[in-house]
């Protein structure tokens, strides 16, 4: 928690006129005080097993077609990477 900026909302509000306070207020009360599932919900980077990991790539190259053509092994071959330096 970040103390210094509590402490210095705290005071911004208590130097608020009466009418300022209520708008304040009526502000907050737009925004839910628990946040929604979806805002609580981690990313799948964060939460997933390894078994996870390994099904969704192998669901994600299963999503690409496998009719394109491959290299030749003359295109992946290493003279043809590094040249003079291989």
């Amino acid at each position: 928690m970040n103390i210094k900026l509590v402490e210095s909302l705290a005071q911004v509000v208590q130097s608020l006129s009466p009418e300022e306070r209520s708008l304040l207020e009526e502000k907050l009360k737009t925004y839910p005080e628990n946040p929604s599932e979806s805002e609580k919900e981690r990313p799948f980077y964060e939460t997933a097993t390894p078994e996870e990991w390994i099904k969704a790539f192998r669901e994600w190259a299963a999503s690409h077609p496998g009719d394109r053509p491959s290299l030749s092994d003359e295109a992946i071959s290493r003279e043809s990477i590094y040249g003079e330096r291989g």
